[in-house]
């Protein structure tokens, strides 16, 4: 029984030792090199005396901070990816948390390490430590005392009280995950994949554990090329990318920009996608770009490990349906609890909660967050089983899926009714010439504010939606965005929207 994550490189180092891993566009590392410089590094960890702790990887995004991670695990202590892109406020909050001993930093980031408040450890060169030579004793040791609930990695999402919140994820739960990613997104040694997130993000294990497990490679696709939709494609087109699993605002920049009349990514043949609802209309163009591809809908929380649901798209949807988030993958339950903690009638909403191995440790040094969310499962009164509270609304539809609704967050009270802020941009999304679109809600005044870019002007979009919304759902405020902002992740920025509206501009209001 597999127990350890260093056990899909080995193997895949051992039969495919010359095939390159992981790439960007200036250099390659094949999986015989990532082996030999992971190990190289947790050796030189070993000797320092470092061992099941935190150590913070502070590079950029590059191969070798791929190997990097590895060689922590090598280690037996558990990796946390920051980079330069992070705001230095963000980046105190997390030593805060961490207390790390030992930072790794490559060249670029080295002096900036040295300026961290409330760090005092050890700065440690990628250069230097991936040279020195492996010591097969103390690695063979350290694998001897490993467990699969030690810690993998930990990953820091935002938190609502605005201090960032880290992930712990174990081996085990990795594992479970990525043997059901894999098998859903069929990957082999010909998968070509090319990674759209930052490294400090869990989006990004999909493409680094396919190349682990199935000998695959990844490219790390330049963050610049995103504002370039033309370029992107020809890009994906140069390195004969055959899978990716982007969020879903990086594939509306790509349709919604008419750029498949100029370029066509023509070696895809898998289009994974999640993180957000995917409009029908862009959805179409993509699967018109590409009939022969298939198209999976990937759901999951980073609290259990990335993705748990999926729904590879079989059938044609109409304008303002969402499409599904499907099952869940093999080893997982999700559980739709409503108020009452019972499970509502099929395709009643409810709160979508998850159960089984893909599960993660919890928020690290942050007992009271993960008790708040990791609870006992409320169907079992036996025996001690948690689950974890998503905080996402969805049903069951017809066919037995599931289907997303919207977070718990953006469900309001307004006018009198209960409104979920995700139908508003389901209908905007719905409407000729909308590119992209974001509802927010200001408590305090009472008022919903919309965001969007494309080429209609906001009256004419306020005509077409009192055509299709009832009155109470009609947004209060309209504004008309050259594009609309994105967190690191590629995620519609909804913290950005709130401060834009609470600028002194002039919307369009819309009388109702």
């Amino acid at each position: 029984m597999q127990r350890n994550i260093l056990e899909y490189l080995e193997n895949t180092a051992q039969r495919l030792p010359d095939k390159i891993a992981f790439a960007n566009e200036s250099m390659s590392m094949t999986f015989r090199e990532v082996l030999r410089v992971s190990r190289n590094i947790g050796s030189v960890l070993l000797r320092k005396g470092y061992q099941r702790e935190p150590v913070v990887i502070y590079m950029e995004k590059h191969p070798h901070m791929i190997a990097a991670f590895w060689g922590v695990v090598y280690s037996n202590c558990f990796y946390v990816p920051i980079d330069e892109e992070m705001p230095a406020f963000r980046i105190a909050l997390i030593f805060q948390n961490l207390k790390p001993r030992a930072v790794i930093c490559d060249e670029v980031t080295c002096e900036q390490v040295k300026e961290f408040r409330d760090f005092d450890g050890e700065v440690l060169l990628y250069s230097e430590i991936s040279e020195e030579p492996a010591d097969s004793g103390k690695l063979s040791a350290a694998r001897d005392r490993s467990i699969d609930t030690d810690p993998v990695y930990i990953v820091f999402t935002s938190g609502s009280t605005g201090i960032p919140k880290g992930v712990a994820a174990c081996h085990r739960s990795v594992i479970d995950y990525v043997e059901n990613l894999t098998e859903v997104l069929q990957i082999t040694e010909d998968s070509v994949l090319a990674n759209q997130t930052p490294l400090y993000f869990d989006a990004c294990l999909k493409e680094l554990f396919s190349s682990l497990k199935c000998g695959a490679t990844t490219y790390l696709t330049p963050k610049s090329l995103f504002m370039f939709p033309v370029r992107l494609v020809e890009f994906l087109n140069e390195y004969k990318i055959n899978t990716v699993c982007w969020v879903v605002s990086a594939l509306t920049m790509i349709s919604s920009m008419n750029t498949f009349a100029k370029a066509v990514p023509k070696y895809l043949h898998t289009v994974a996608f999640g993180s957000e609802v995917f409009p029908i209309r862009q959805f179409r163009l993509w699967k018109a770009a590409l009939p022969d591809a298939r198209f999976i809908n990937l759901y999951g929380p980073t609290e259990a490990t990335g993705m748990s649901c999926y729904y590879e798209v079989n059938r044609d949807f109409e304008d303002g349906e969402a499409i599904p988030i499907g099952r869940p993958f093999k080893n997982t339950e999700i559980l739709l609890l409503d108020e009452n903690n019972k499970i509502p009638e099929v395709g009643s909403p409810g709160e979508i909660c998850i159960r089984g191995t893909a599960l993660t440790l919890g928020y690290y040094n942050n007992p009271e967050k993960t008790d708040e969310v990791f609870v006992q499962n409320p169907l079992n009164q036996s025996y001690h089983e948690l689950i974890y509270r998503t905080g996402d609304i969805g049903r069951l539809n017809e066919y037995g899926e599931l289907v997303f609704i919207s977070r718990k967050d953006y469900q309001i009270k307004h006018m009198g009714h209960r409104i979920e802020l995700g139908e508003i941009e389901v209908h905007v999304n719905m409407t000729e010439g909308i590119h992209g679109a974001c509802c927010i809600y200001d408590k305090e005044r009472e008022k919903i504010t919309l965001f969007y870019t494309g080429d209609i002007e906001t009256k004419d979009l306020v005509v077409s939606l009192k055509k299709t919304l009832p009155r109470y759902m009609i947004p209060n405020h309209v504004f008309k965005l050259e594009e609309l902002p994105l967190t690191a992740n590629g995620k519609i920025d909804r913290a950005a929207l709130k401060q834009i509206a609470q600028k002194p501009q002039k919307p369009q209001k819309t009388s109702k």
